[in-house]
């Protein structure tokens, strides 16, 4: 029997073989864990990241409360969005990781949404 994060890793797996970002259209991937939330727009093919945001950053523990989960991650897209529309990207590829597309997940891609990037 698989633990869920085992689990998580052969669903993410599955839809990485299909799913890839290209210069044209990055990738957009969301990783969880039980404290923070990451969000990275990738360029497969040169391997590079293009924006990076975490709730790690200075600049998002400066604007946000802890433990405030649904709000961080409602930033979080708001704040990938701005980046990424910094270096020219309109487009994405969302991956979501493994993870069910639901709460904060589906929040973040939301908002990126609403920046006017097409997701």
């Amino acid at each position: 029997m698989n633990t869920k994060t085992e689990q998580r890793l052969i669903r993410k797996a599955r839809v990485r073989k299909k799913i890839s970002g290209t210069p044209g259209r990055p990738r957009l991937t969301v990783f969880k864990s039980l404290k923070n939330i990451t969000a990275q727009v990738i360029d497969d093919t040169n391997s590079r990241t293009l924006a990076y945001v975490s709730t790690l950053d200075k600049e998002f523990k400066a604007s946000m409360k802890p433990g405030k989960n649904m709000e961080a991650a409602s930033k979080i897209g708001e704040m990938i969005a701005e980046r990424a529309l910094a270096k020219g990207i309109d487009k994405l590829v969302f991956d979501k990781n493994g993870y069910p597309y639901h709460g904060k997940v589906a929040l973040i891609v939301e908002k990126v949404r609403e920046k006017g990037i097409a997701v």
